[in-house]
């Protein structure tokens, strides 16, 4: 029940959406990557990052000083319909800059 709690939390937040299909459409995500393509603090960006990650949707891997993430691959039913529904969304997602 903690679990699922956490994912409807996490996706009551357009930046978080915006994130996790920005995420989707791009595979693997660099941190300093999302920052520029988004335009925002680390430290904004990194409590988003931290609640989808808490929320079951992302896995975080560390290379040497960078920090990537990506979609959890063992996401469970409700989270890959909940993915399925964002990618149908007419969002405004940026382009993916690279800073890394």
């Amino acid at each position: 029940m903690d679990l699922f709690l956490k994912s409807i939390g996490a996706l009551n937040d357009e930046t978080r959406v915006r994130l996790l299909q920005f995420i989707a459409t791009n595979n693997k995500v660099c941190v300093c990557d999302l920052e520029k393509s988004f335009d925002m603090i680390q430290s904004r960006l990194s409590r988003h990052l931290k609640i989808l990650k808490e929320a079951g949707f992302l896995d975080l891997s560390r290379e040497g000083r960078w920090a990537y993430y990506r979609l959890n691959d063992n996401l469970d039913v409700f989270r890959l319909e909940c993915l399925k529904e964002i990618k149908s969304l007419d969002l405004d997602i940026p382009n993916l800059q690279k800073a890394c």
